[in-house]
């Protein structure tokens, strides 16, 4: 179907995790004016609000976003697909070819000869789906950072350099989980060891293993607890007089850091000013060498670090990553720093063509690391986490705003993750909970800290509006501050047992000692509890282990079903499931069919978990909410116009399809925003 256009060159800007309540708060207080001006220069509604589709997840929505399809219709029902047959497992939904719906820039690019880019959109972006030499892809396997599932070659290390110390020492894979502020360095003796299950688990997120068992027992493993942890090596080195440099000013002191496995070591200086206060760190690759590989001037960052790491084949591979100098003591008897993970900088696999690539690193630079620190201290969230953001969203706007300016595509699709990422790190600590004794004062700074980095970025696209751009401005869902903690019932990346065994509907197996294992009892399992909103019933006939006769499927659902609402949280005395329904009812919110649980339920308010297993209605604490957010300005949008329409979010593709001239995708399943276009269509 031909339709003329209303604009010439689209912008879909996404930002994972942002939304309105919080940033019409901002906004409202003046520290978010780019945002303001975008919707002075175009429309919204007047609470900026987009009906989210459910569940509240990244691949879900931001596939729900491209094609216009509800979960229900395009298969992506959460951050992991149901493992037909297999109760106990999850597979990666990461992957354009296991969503049934076309995505809209595929219409671009195949039928109006679009030149059109697709930057890091995790919902079924990856591999391209089509051949069209119009169509440029980059990246989609994760949501974090462009690379990150693929290219890094070493993890952080927390470096602490001290008098006090006699000899080198590496500690690798500690981990950190101590709430507050202060150095994350004062407790290196009792550093936690990874269990193993947790890096299986990130390793799936991120390098889109095809299929994990991720079984949930207990609170210590949901998923703010894992991902508050922050897996490193760290090394330990003596400062001592510098002795045997070629170039080493007098009253220098040197330190050893140790990267890699633990054979690969840096020498460093530690120098003093003409005061004789010790302030700069200089990291070299070998005492031999007249220029250092980086100079850090007092307790700041350096950013895209390049030098070689060698792989587990022993080959000497070019990374970047980011030096932290976090302190130094001005008589220079300790300095601590945190490195940042080393990114293979050759890795092109994710962009199609490669050419793309290497057009990137020659004109804008290498792709940023995205930072890994422990969200329960302050100080690494505020002098590590958001100013290395605050690096990745410069590069990022960077290299759209090349694109824009030099006319390299006429539309684009765009995502960033900046705060979502922030989301799971740290805005649970915005509550104050006695079992963390968290600052939630500190915390909400944090967070404005976030919206108002978005804000900056978002600045960076207002000057193409002028130069016959359409920006829209939309996100996938929000994220809650959780209020209330301990109901285990529901994760995205998992599946858990607590309520469900306490219900009576899982038994786990005992080991010889009597303890609880993660395996399940089957003869003894009737329905689990599988990522973050689905319940499957254990089948006969259907499930690997089934127990359950087909003829009792619908009263068992009833019983489940009631007992979910008669449910109660044992520290509040109120109720923790807010809806609960089977898979056929849940067609009403575009969750039913087969990639879908036989009972389809979301946590009440407050009891949900950053996002994921709530209503997308639903608000938080500290202001927060779980809606995404949507303003759109430019050719063919009306300027300065507040509709009252509720916007959806399965209307995005329709709207952006409008705009375009093109036909709607094929599963699409929303309407055109008609009230807020020029013209009448």
């Amino acid at each position: 179907m031909k339709r003329r256009a209303l604009t010439e060159k689209i912008a879909v800007i996404g930002v994972d995790g942002f939304e309105p309540r919080l940033a019409k708060k901002f906004m409202e207080q003046g520290k978010m004016p780019n945002l303001q001006k975008f919707i002075d220069k175009g429309s919204c509604r007047e609470d900026l609000v987009l009906l989210g589709a459910m569940p509240t997840v990244t691949p879900t929505l931001w596939t729900t976003l491209a094609t216009g399809a509800y979960p229900g219709t395009h298969g992506i029902t959460c951050f992991f697909g149901h493992n037909h047959g297999h109760l106990d497992s999850l597979v990666y939904n990461l992957d354009s070819r296991r969503s049934k719906a076309e995505p809209l820039w595929n219409v671009f690019a195949e039928e109006a000869n679009k030149r059109t880019l697709v930057w890091h959109w995790p919902g079924s972006s990856w591999p391209p789906t089509s051949d069209s030499p119009n169509l440029h892809v980059v990246d989609g396997t994760q949501p974090q950072t462009i690379n990150t599932g693929i290219a890094r070659v070493d993890i952080s290390k927390i470096v602490v350099a001290s008098e006090n110390f006699e000899e080198v020492q590496f500690l690798p894979n500690t981990a950190t989980i101590t709430p507050g502020a202060g150095c994350i360095i004062e407790d290196v003796e009792n550093l936690m060891e990874d269990d193993g299950e947790v890096s299986y688990l990130r390793s799936a997120i991120t390098s889109g293993e095809k299929i994990i068992k991720n079984i949930i027992t207990c609170e210590e493993e949901n998923e703010i607890n894992v991902l508050a942890k922050m897996i490193a090596d760290t090394v330990k080195s003596p400062i001592k007089e510098a002795v045997g440099w070629v170039k080493a000013p007098a009253g220098a002191k040197e330190f050893t850091i140790t990267l890699g496995k633990g054979f690969e070591r840096r020498p460093a200086l530690l120098l003093q000013n003409e005061q004789g206060v010790y302030g700069t760190v200089q990291v070299y690759k070998s005492k031999k060498d007249s220029e250092p590989i980086v100079t850090i001037e007092g307790e700041n960052s350096v950013y895209d670090v390049v030098d070689t790491i060698k792989n587990d084949k022993g080959e000497n591979i070019l990374c970047n990553r980011n030096y932290h100098v976090l302190t130094i003591k001005p008589d220079g008897s300790q300095v601590t720093m945190l490195i940042g993970l080393a990114l293979d900088v050759s890795r092109d696999d994710l962009f199609h063509p490669k050419s793309l690539y290497k057009e990137v690193i020659d004109n804008i630079g290498y792709v940023p690391t995205r930072p890994v620190v422990n969200g329960a201290n302050e100080n690494l969230v505020d002098k590590v986490f958001i100013p290395t953001w605050d690096n990745y969203c410069q590069w990022q706007a960077d290299c759209l705003t090349y694109f824009m300016k030099n006319n390299k595509y006429d539309v684009i699709f765009s995502h960033l993750h900046n705060v979502d990422n922030g989301g799971h790190l740290f805005w649970h600590f915005a509550k104050h909970q006695e079992v963390w004794n968290n600052n939630e004062e500190v915390y909400k700074g944090f967070i404005e800290k976030i919206y108002i980095q978005t804000d900056n970025y978002l600045g960076r696209f207002l000057p193409y509006l002028d130069e016959g751009w359409t920006v829209i401005i939309t996100s996938d869902h929000g994220l809650s501050c959780q209020e209330n903690l301990g109901v285990e019932l529901g994760e995205a990346g998992g599946i858990t047992t607590p309520v469900m065994e306490e219900l009576g509907y899982v038994k786990m197996l005992k080991d010889a000692n009597g303890n609880r294992t993660h395996e399940f009892d089957w003869a003894n399992t009737k329905a689990v509890a599988s990522r973050g909103n689905h319940i499957y019933l254990n089948l006969i006939g259907r499930d690997e282990h089934g127990i359950v006769d087909p003829k009792d499927k619908y009263d068992l659902e009833t019983q489940i079903i009631s007992d979910l609402y008669q449910y109660r949280d044992h520290k509040t005395g109120k109720r923790a499931v807010a809806l609960a329904m089977r898979n056929k009812d849940a067609a009403i919110l575009g969750l039913s069919g087969p990639e879908c649980g036989d009972i389809i339920y979301f946590k009440e308010e407050s009891f949900n978990v950053i996002h994921a297993d709530s209503l997308s209605t639903q608000n938080g604490y500290a202001h927060t909410s779980l809606s995404p957010i949507f303003v759109a300005a430019g050719p063919g949008i009306k300027k300065g116009y507040k509709t009252e329409r509720v916007i959806r979010q399965v209307d995005i593709a329709p709207t952006v399809a409008i705009l375009g001239g093109v036909r709607l995708p094929a599963q699409s399943e929303g309407s055109p925003v008609h009230q807020i276009l020029t013209e009448e269509i």
